[in-house]
């Protein structure tokens, strides 16, 4: 860690340069005035890290000292000194871990029901409703893009936007699928059913990030889909959204204008695209290690919440909670705050290698 450290605080120097030199080239001293900005954190908190490590050399040589108080005095500034520095390496280990760029993104999130009919359809509810909680407590906004009911109280499939600083850097942990067991209550013979639901969490993307041409997609328009009565859409508004060179699609029915329908199917479309390729250019990087704990595969169970025992099992970190209740009611700090420790010292290693 130390030679990566001095080869920031050599750059930085080098940066110092740079500027003294520049003159009236304002786009050069632009960019590396914000190159600057970026490492002189790290920089300031190396010095003090390198300066206590100075310090400890020179106690540790007075425990040689013939003067007995004098020893006795070192080995007590040793205990502080030992204690500073393995703060400052903490800090700085987490300063060196390389940044997710889409961490402060707002999060599209799919939820889906699996295997398991109605129940899956209820559970695909419940957590609808975890997510929504989580976001109301960290004062983020949600807003729903598109939801297919199944007409009991459950939800085939959601698709909403969560807005708010750092949204996905909390989010992106939860892709994958969670499974439930419980026993429905349609279920004369107390017998425990498992169901799956799969979680999406996808960064939002910015128009000028990723570019579709109008050869790749296929639009159908169609009438909404309504409970009939009042509530049926006269006007063809649906848009149905077909990426031609990988066959995803996408459906948006849940406005009243074609134009945002079209609007709200595209950002997601965008979204998906930009996580896969997103997840393609990490693989390169790092073969051995993904963007989110595990694989992030929705093919892979990531958490068991299972209601007779009132328990919430993420298989990833192997940690339990026996607080079902407030979990459902969307206390899954826990799980979020753990998995980023494992995932940072994942990143850290790479750092160090």
């Amino acid at each position: 860690m130390l030679a990566k450290l001095q080869g920031i605080i050599d750059r930085f120097n080098e940066i110092d340069h740079q500027l003294s030199l520049v003159g009236d080239d304002y786009t050069t001293a632009i960019e590396l005035s914000k190159e600057r900005a970026e490492l002189e954190a790290v920089v300031k908190k190396a010095s003090a890290y390198k300066e206590a490590l100075t310090k400890l050399d020179e106690t540790e040589a007075l425990l040689e000292s013939n003067d007995e108080e004098m020893r006795s005095l070192a080995e007590l500034e040793l205990e502080s000194l030992r204690e500073i520095i393995e703060t400052l390496e903490g800090q700085l280990k987490s300063m060196l871990v390389p940044k997710d760029l889409r961490d402060d993104r707002n999060v599209i999130m799919e939820i889906r029901a699996g295997t398991g009919g109605d129940e899956a359809g209820l559970f695909a509810a419940d957590l609808f409703r975890m997510y929504s909680r989580y976001a109301e407590r960290r004062g983020w906004k949600t807003e729903i893009l598109t939801m297919h009911e199944t007409g009991i109280g459950g939800i085939k499939e959601v698709s909403l936007m969560i807005k708010g600083k750092g949204a996905y850097s909390r989010l992106k942990y939860e892709s994958g699928v969670h499974r439930v067991q419980r026993v429905p209550e349609t279920e004369s013979q107390g017998r425990i059913h498992t169901s799956t639901i799969t979680v999406a969490v996808l960064a939002e993307v910015d128009d000028v990030e990723i570019e579709i041409p109008d050869s790749d997609i296929n639009i159908d328009v169609y009438k909404s889909a309504g409970a009939g009565g009042q509530n049926v859409q006269k006007n063809a508004t649906a848009i149905r959204i077909t990426h031609l060179p990988t066959g995803m699609v996408v459906a948006c029915q849940d406005e009243r204008s074609q134009l945002q329908n079209r609007q709200r199917a595209m950002s997601i479309l965008k979204a998906r695209l930009y996580e896969i390729e997103e997840q393609k250019r990490q693989d390169e990087e790092a073969a051995t290690r993904r963007s989110q704990i595990g694989s992030g595969e929705r093919s892979e169970k990531i958490r068991t919440y299972n209601f007779p025992q009132s328990r919430v099992t993420d298989h990833r970190v192997n940690i339990s909670s026996y607080n079902l209740t407030g979990v459902l009611d969307g206390d899954i700090d826990e799980f979020i705050d753990e998995l980023t420790l494992v995932d940072e010292s994942e990143k850290l290693s790479f750092v160090e290698d």
